[in-house]
């Protein structure tokens, strides 16, 4: 008897071990080691008017802090080393309904710097446990009500004990290397909670700018209508979080998940954002955390973002 088809089966079962190699190795490497690989990306961009010193913000983002996270806690504290201007935090500080015991851990070693925060929808519901695969269908949603966070506790420990003030919907004016600074924010636009209808007159509120003081918009979740109205609004620079950078990548390509409707090619790092005619500075910061119920990051290094904001160049003399 003659058997057939024993030599091509060889080749296959090869090919699908290596597959099956490749994949357990790449969750190794997301899993238990890039997701620890606390990276801090350094990036400069014109957004001052023209004449401004240099403006060093630290840009701080989705910590999703759980309070046995002591390496994250340890690296983040160790930031406040860099002696920023100015400190920016675009929310989902929260992981845990323990996570404020980490988030001090983290961030005592600000108190006293200028600093201002919005929210994430992680700094008010814990996160839940969902099917991944929801994530490449679209911007997520949430299905049934989770546990509700101590979200007066965080708030009184940023604003009390660290003296950072809140953006969420609302517009704020605070001294920061010596100078004016305005910023206007909006609360987490992925739950809808953005009130982009109130952010003219909470500008306007703060009265006559100064000829030298910038004007820095901020949002947890990059959503285009709040990109476009902050443009609108005469924003000289944008700073978001919540897309993770797209956590989980594909190398040599980048996001391939926004969890918004961001451009991927936008969804991580200092971009240009261009409406109406107008053109500024954009900066996704991929986070420095994740959800407790997916552990892992792949071609995506956990950051926070030292932003060198420095002054345009002189606008063209007429003829």
């Amino acid at each position: 008897m003659r058997v057939t088809g024993t030599r091509s089966a060889h080749p296959a079962l090869i090919a699908l071990g290596a597959v099956g190699a490749a994949g357990v190795a790449c969750a190794m490497w997301g899993i238990g080691i890039e997701r620890y690989l606390f990276t801090l990306r350094e990036a400069t961009a014109a957004a001052l008017p023209h004449g401004s010193k240099p403006l060093r913000v630290l840009h701080i983002s989705d910590a999703h802090m759980a309070p046995w996270q002591h390496r994250k806690q340890r690296w983040l504290a160790s930031l406040a080393e860099l002696e920023p201007d100015l400190v920016i935090n675009t929310g989902d500080n929260l992981g845990h309904r323990d996570g404020l015991l980490g988030i001090r851990r983290a961030f005592d070693a600000f108190a006293g710097v200028p600093g201002v925060f919005v929210h994430g929808s992680n700094d008010v519901y814990a996160a839940t446990a969902r099917n991944p695969l929801r994530y490449l269908a679209g911007p997520s949603r949430m299905h049934r009500q989770p546990e509700r966070l101590d979200t007066a506790a965080l708030d009184a420990y940023l604003t009390d004990e660290l003296g950072w003030r809140t953006l969420n919907n609302t517009a704020v004016r605070l001294d920061a290397a010596g100078r004016s600074i305005d910023l206007f924010g909006v609360d987490d636009a992925h739950r809808d909670w953005d009130d982009l209808d109130a952010m003219p007159a909470a500008i306007a509120s703060l009265g006559t700018r100064d000829a030298d003081s910038p004007l820095l918009g901020v949002t947890h979740a990059p959503y285009q209508r709040v990109l476009n109205t902050f443009t609108e609004l005469g924003a000289e620079a944008i700073f978001g979080g919540h897309t993770h950078g797209g956590q989980v990548c594909l190398p040599g390509y980048g996001a391939i998940v926004a969890n918004c409707d961001i451009p991927l090619k936008q969804a991580k790092g200092l971009s240009t954002w261009t409406y109406n005619g107008r053109s500024i500075p954009l900066n996704v910061s991929a986070g420095c955390g994740h959800s407790i119920y997916a552990p892992v990051r792949f071609a995506c290094r956990p950051e926070a973002t030292l932003l060198t904001l420095t002054a345009r160049d002189a606008p063209a003399a007429s003829a």
